[in-house]
């Protein structure tokens, strides 16, 4: 009966290095659409909640924000601006739908998205709170100025702006530090080969 032949020592080095570049690509698929937001996802949670209070609460006046996202008679007759209304629907959609749900899913890119439409509802936000103070058309004042709904709804998307600024940053790291690994690992199996290719020159032959 014949015996298997022993392996080379190369060979079994060279599958070791194989098997710890799937596993190092493994776990860098399985981050790269993941976030970690931490301590943050307490903060992020109550700004979501300040966010959805504050379409409850008065936008302009006796409106809420829930007047204004649907447009009412008493919304129309506050005389509500576009920016306004821009601004709520952005509050609406990224600072509690986005927002939640990256928070649920951890998933990078809703992660994105909400950062992207927070960061724009701050620039709607400074503009409907100019809206309430500026003379319209033909020089009509509004009826009534900024409510507290708007404000925190301000405050809220700031402060998930920079939350989400926080986590996406950090992902972002974190892969870039994966990759580094990653090229680390190759120079080395490469490095490896070559000494050992050096020293049993005749190994393939």
């Amino acid at each position: 009966m014949s015996e298997t032949p022993d392996r080379n020592p190369g060979d079994r080095s060279d599958e070791a290095f194989k098997a710890y570049e799937r596993d190092l690509r493994k776990a860098e698929r399985k981050v790269a659409g993941e976030i970690d937001p931490g301590a943050r996802a307490l903060v992020v949670a109550v700004a979501v909640l300040v966010a959805m209070v504050s379409l409850v609460l008065p936008h302009t006046g006796s409106v809420s924000g829930l007047d204004v996202l649907a447009y009412t008679e008493s919304a129309e007759a506050e005389r509500v601006t576009i920016v306004s209304r821009i601004f709520v629907w952005l509050v609406a959609l990224f600072g509690i739908v986005a927002s939640m749900l990256a928070l649920v899913t951890r998933r990078w890119v809703l992660a994105w998205v909400a950062l992207c439409g927070c960061a724009i509802a701050c620039v709607a936000g400074m503009l409907a709170w100019w809206s309430r103070n500026t003379p319209g058309i033909g020089g009509v004042e509004p009826p009534s100025g900024v409510g507290i709904g708007l404000i925190l709804g301000w405050v809220a998307v700031f402060v998930l702006t920079f939350h989400w600024s926080r986590v996406v940053w950090a992902r972002s790291s974190y892969q870039l530090a994966m990759e580094a690994e990653r090229r680390r690992q190759a120079a080395e199996q490469e490095a490896y080969a070559t000494a050992l290719y050096k020293k049993n020159p005749d190994a393939d032959a």
